[in-house]
């Protein structure tokens, strides 16, 4: 089954492993907007340490299974809104999280 993009970023292969072995997140997944996976993408993504990756991982299927649509008390995606960037360590405008 494909995986669906967000509006910004891509889906990297850590999100992609995990929505390829649970069939109901991957479906709920395809359901959302591009804009709502792009929120989860870049929540995953921004995060420094891989075990707080991995926990998000883990919490996304968890939260698509429950029918969330977006990651709970995230200020948005700074690549698509300038305004949450003031949440975020000032980093290279170009720099993409899913791009490491």
């Amino acid at each position: 089954m494909k995986i669906e993009n967000g509006i910004l970023h891509e889906v990297s292969d850590d999100i992609k492993t995990a929505l390829k072995a649970d069939r109901i997140a991957l479906e709920r997944w395809n359901k959302l907007t591009p804009i709502q996976r792009n929120e989860w993408i870049c929540w995953v993504t921004i995060v420094k340490k891989e075990e707080t990756r991995i926990e998000h991982i883990q919490r996304l299927t968890e939260d698509l299974k429950e029918g969330k649509k977006q990651p709970c008390c995230w200020p948005g995606c700074p690549h698509r809104r300038p305004k949450a960037q003031k949440w975020f360590k000032k980093k290279n405008d170009t720099e993409c999280p899913t791009q490491h």
